[in-house]
């Protein structure tokens, strides 16, 4: 078993309270339960956020949401995230971050709207269509 995974015999979430937040970004699905009283903790998947993003921009993308707050809080966080690549995973555990500040503390919402965290991005890849090559590039034309 890799040594980067959470699987000590006292899971650190375990038996806490916490608050709910979910964020999606193109096929990327996040869930992140914020633990109020923590020690700045932030696990991907069982693992530290440093080592699920192999680049550290990915990393701070997921990471921006607290940055907002001035990050003088220090909260923790459990985040599952699923489907969609490197970078839809990162905006999506941003979204789930700022929805879980959010529901903990709404006066915080101005700081996240003026960064815009809490805005959802719902461009998606649209499908192909029939006789097209992708999704509207057309075959090339011949006159003859």
């Amino acid at each position: 078993m890799p040594a980067e995974t959470l699987t000590t015999d006292k899971n650190p979430f375990k038996g806490r309270k916490y608050i709910r937040g979910v964020g999606r970004r193109k096929s990327a699905s996040a869930t992140a339960q914020l633990y109020v009283r923590g020690s700045g903790k932030f696990v991907v998947n069982k693992r530290e956020l440093i080592k699920y993003f192999s680049r550290a921009d990915l990393a701070d993308i997921a990471r921006a949401a607290l940055g907002a707050l001035g990050g003088d809080k220090t909260y923790d966080f459990n985040v599952s995230v699923s489907g969609g690549g490197s970078h839809g995973q990162a905006e999506a555990i941003r979204l789930a971050v700022a929805r879980a500040l959010l529901a903990h503390e709404e006066d915080s919402r101005p700081a996240l709207r003026a960064a815009g965290y809490i805005s959802v991005d719902r461009r998606v890849k649209e499908r192909k269509k029939p006789g097209k090559k992708r999704a509207r590039r057309s075959p090339q034309w011949s006159k003859r």
